[in-house]
């Protein structure tokens, strides 16, 4: 069995992020194509962005510190630690409110 200790890897990600000029740093947790569902820790310092990209089929975001905004069009949501969002079905971005971590998971197709 495989442990990660996110808080502990999301401090080194924030700390990442804060240094790099795109202020966002990140690592994929058990990649590979014979996994269904992919986890990705991000880090965004605050007032950084994912800017706006296309959406897997099915994907949620949980926030694990900080405060995020997801926008998809003329819709908006926020989160901050402890909350998940499901991502819709279609272009958004991200913006962190604040210094934030968040775990993304969404399916792969298997094919």
């Amino acid at each position: 069995m495989e442990s990660t200790h996110l808080q502990s890897l999301g401090t080194d990600l924030l700390d990442q992020a804060r240094a790099s000029r795109a202020g966002r740093s990140a690592t994929a947790l058990h990649p590979g194509r014979h996994h269904h569902l992919r986890q990705t820790v991000i880090a965004l310092a605050a007032d950084h962005r994912l800017d706006e990209h296309e959406a897997p089929a099915e994907a949620t975001l949980q926030v694990l510190t900080g405060s995020v905004r997801l926008t998809a069009g003329e819709e908006s949501w926020e989160g901050s630690t402890g909350d998940l969002l499901v991502i819709p079905d279609h272009r958004h971005d991200l913006l962190a409110l604040e210094d934030a971590v968040v775990l993304l998971t969404t399916l792969v197709d298997p094919t």
